[in-house]
C-alpha cells in the first residue's frame, strides 16, 4: 500500500481510523518517510479515512540487549520496585506468623480473625492507592513515594512492637496504607522513564520484586517459627550447630521475637527507597506536562536514549490535555474531580475497564496467604511439611517471572494472558475435582495428592508468567498522561478491593468447602480468558503517546486533526521531515 505522493519503493506505513497498516517498515530504520498532510484521504478495506501525520522511529534493540542499552533506567526501575518488594514481603511473612506458637498463645484466633488479619491491610491498601493518585500530581512520583514509605514504616514498627492484637491490626491497616500507594506510584514512575522498547520487561520488575519479596519475608518466618517459652534466654551454646538446625528447620527463637523480628525486617526495605528516592531523576513526562519544556535533570537523556521528537510527543499530549480541559490549573479542586470524573467517559471508559477489570483477575493468588491452609487440605500434616511446600510454590512463582521479564515485549501482552489462563483454568478445575474425590482419604491415594500439589506449581507458575507482571505493565499504559495517575490509582485500587475481599472470605469458604473454593477461583479464571481474548488490545513496542491509536473508539477525528495542528505548531512536522531526509 501506497499513499499520493509516495513511492511504492519508500518503506511506507498508513494510519486510518486509528489502525495501523504497514508495509515494508525495516526494524533498523531510525525515521520512516513522511507519509502525507493530514488532509490527504485514502481508501482501506471499502471504506474512506484520514492519514493523520504519521512517522515511525526505532527506539532500540528489546530483550537482555534492551535493558544493557537502557542500562540506568533499568537500574532507576530495579531500586523503584522496591516498593513492591514492601507489599510481597509482607504477603509471604503474614502466613507464618498466623500460625507461630508464640503468637497463638498471646492472642488465640479463629478463621474469620485470620482473614481479618489478612483483609485489614488490603483495605489500608485500598485507600492508599487512591490517594496517592492525587499526590503523585499534586506533588511529584517521587516525593509521593517518600511520604508513602514513611507511613508504611510507622505501620511495620506498630506491628513489631505490638503489646495487644489491636496494635498489630492497626499496625496493618497504617502498613497497608503506605504499601497500596508504592504499589500504584512504582509502577507509574517505572513506566514513565521506561522506553517502549524495554517498558513492559522494566516494569515486569515490579511483579519480581513482589514475588521476591513473598520468597524473602516466607523464609524468615519459617526460620523463626518455632520460639522456646516466654521466660527461656537465648542459650549461646546452641550457634554451634546452626548452620545443621537451619536445614533440619530446627532453629528456635525466644518467644515473642519468633515474630517480632519477621514483622520488625519490613522496615529495611522502606527506609531504603525512602531515603534513595531522593536520588531517583523525576518523571520526563510529568516534568513536561508541568510546564518544563526541555527537561535538563540530571540523568535524563541515560534515561530515554532519544533525540528531541520523544521530547516534542510528551508536548504534544501535554498541549493536547490543555486544549481539552480548557485549563492549566491542574491543582485546583475542580479540575481535580474532574479528571476522576473523566474516567468513566464514554470516550474513556474502555481505557478504564481494561485498567480495572485486568486488577480484578490479577487478584492476588490465595496461596500466597494461606498456603499453608490450602495445603493441609490436601492432606499435608506438619507445619514443617506444609510451609516447605507452600515456600516452594513462591520460588516457582518467582522463577516463572524471568522469561516474562526477557521476553513480555517480543511476546506480547496479549498471548501472555490468554495462554496463562488457560493454564490456570485447568490446574484451578483439576484441583477441585481432586479434592472432591479424594478428600479425606489423601494416606490411600498419594498419587491423588501428588497430583494436586503439582496443579498447584503450575498454576503459580502461569500466574508467575502472565498475569503476575502483566498486571502492573498495562494500567501503566493505556492511560493519556493527564489520567496516567489517576487511572492507574483506580486500577490499583481494584486490586486492593478484590483482596480485601478474597482475605476476607477465603478461611470460611475453605472451612465449608475446599472443593468449591478451587471451583470458584476456575471460573474465575475462565472468564479472565474470555476477556483476554476478546477485549484487551496489545499494546507492546509502541510509546506511551501513540497508544491512543491502539484506542480508536476513544478519540475521535476532532481530537487528531487537533494533535495534528498542536504538532505543527510546535515544529514536530517539521524535525520529523527534516529527520527523513537524512535517511533518505
Amino acid at each position: 500500500m501506497t499513499a499520493p505522493g509516495m513511492d511504492s519503493k519508500d518503506s511506507s506505513k498508513v494510519v486510518w481510523a486509528g489502525q495501523s497498516y504497514a508495509n515494508g517498515v525495516s526494524e533498523g530504520d531510525e525515521v520512516v518517510e513522511v507519509l502525507s498532510s493530514s488532509d490527504t484521504r485514502v481508501t482501506v478495506g471499502g471504506s474512506e479515512g484520514v492519514i493523520v501525520f504519521f512517522y515511525s522511529y526505532a527506539y532500540g534493540p528489546k530483550g537482555l540487549a534492551g535493558l544493557w542499552h537502557n542500562s540506568y533506567a533499568c537500574g532507576c526501575a530495579i531500586f523503584a520496585s522496591i516498593g513492591g518488594l514492601t507489599f510481597g514481603y509482607d504477603q509471604g511473612v503474614i502466613a507464618n506468623v498466623l500460625i507461630m506458637q508464640d503468637f497463638m498463645q498471646r492472642w488465640p484466633i479463629g478463621p474469620w480473625e485470620k482473614g481479618l488479619m489478612t483483609a485489614v491491610l488490603e483495605l489500608g491498601a485500598l485507600f492508599g492507592a487512591l490517594m496517592a493518585g492525587i499526590s503523585a500530581d499534586r506533588f511529584s512520583r517521587r516525593t509521593s513515594m517518600v511520604l508513602a514509605c514513611a507511613v508504611f514504616c510507622i505501620g511495620s514498627a506498630l506491628q513489631c512492637w505490638a503489646e495487644s492484637l489491636s496494635h498489630v491490626v492497626l499496625g496493618r491497616a497504617i502498613g497497608g496504607f503506605g504499601i497500596g500507594a508504592l504499589s500504584m506510584l512504582s509502577p507509574l514512575y517505572m513506566a514513565e522513564i521506561s522506553p517502549p522498547e524495554v517498558r513492559g520487561s522494566l516494569m515486569s520488575l515490579e511483579q519480581f520484586s513482589i514475588v521476591l519479596g513473598c520468597v524473602i519475608g516466607f523464609w524468615t518466618g519459617f526460620f523463626t517459627r518455632n520460639s522456646t517459652s516466654l521466660a527461656q534466654p537465648i542459650d549461646l551454646s546452641r550457634l554451634k550447630g546452626i548452620i545443621y538446625r537451619i536445614i533440619n528447620s530446627d532453629v528456635t527463637v525466644p518467644g515473642s521475637a519468633s515474630w517480632r523480628i519477621p514483622l520488625g525486617l519490613q522496615l529495611v526495605p522502606g527506609l531504603l527507597l525512602a531515603f534513595g528516592s531522593f536520588l531517583l531523576p523525576p518523571s520526563p513526562r510529568l516534568l513536561v506536562y508541568q510546564g518544563k519544556n526541555r527537561p535538563t535533570a540530571s540523568g535524563l537523556p541515560n534515561i530515554l536514549h532519544t533525540h528531541d521528537i520523544e521530547f516534542l510527543e510528551m508536548q504534544v499530549e501535554a498541549n493536547l490535555i490543555y486544549r481539552m480541559t480548557g485549563t492549566d490549573d491542574k491543582n485546583s479542586f475542580r479540575n481535580e474531580a474532574r479528571s476522576w470524573v473523566k474516567l468513566f467517559d464514554r470516550r474513556y471508559l474502555d481505557r478504564t475497564l481494561i485498567g480495572i477489570m485486568i486488577m480484578f483477575f490479577q487478584r492476588k493468588p490465595t496461596l500466597i496467604y494461606y498456603g499453608p491452609l490450602l495445603l493441609r487440605s490436601l492432606g499435608l500434616t506438619g507445619n514443617s511439611v506444609d510451609l516447605l511446600v507452600a515456600g516452594g510454590i513462591n520460588i516457582v512463582q518467582l522463577v516463572a517471572v524471568l522469561p516474562a521479564i526477557v521476553y513480555i515485549d517480543q511476546w506480547g501482552r496479549k498471548p501472555l494472558l490468554r495462554a496463562g489462563s488457560a493454564v490456570m483454568t485447568i490446574s484451578h478445575l483439576l484441583v477441585s475435582l481432586l479434592i472432591y474425590e479424594f478428600s479425606g482419604h489423601w494416606a490411600e491415594h498419594r498419587v491423588a495428592a501428588a497430583m494436586s500439589v503439582g496443579c498447584l506449581y503450575l498454576f503459580m507458575a502461569a500466574y508467575g508468567i502472565s498475569f503476575g507482571p502483566v498486571g502492573w505493565v498495562l494500567p501503566s499504559e493505556v492511560f493519556p498522561l493527564s489520567m496516567r495517575s489517576k487511572g492507574v490509582s483506580l486500577s490499583t485500587a481494584s486490586v486492593w478491593s478484590n483482596n480485601f475481599l478474597v482475605g476476607l472470605v477465603t478461611p470460611g469458604l475453605m472451612e465449608i468447602s475446599a472443593s468449591g473454593t478451587f471451583m470458584v477461583f476456575a471460573c474465575a479464571c475462565f472468564a479472565a480468558y474470555l476477556w483476554s481474548t476478546y477485549v484487551v488490545p496489545e499494546t507492546a513496542n509502541i510509546s506511551l503517546e501513540e497508544i491512543d491509536a491502539v484506542f480508536r473508539s476513544s478519540v475521535g477525528q476532532e481530537d487528531a486533526q487537533l494533535k495534528s495542528q498542536i504538532e505543527r505548531d510546535l515544529g514536530l512536522h517539521d524535525l520529523v521531515r527534516e529527520l527523513a531526509a537524512r535517511e533518505h
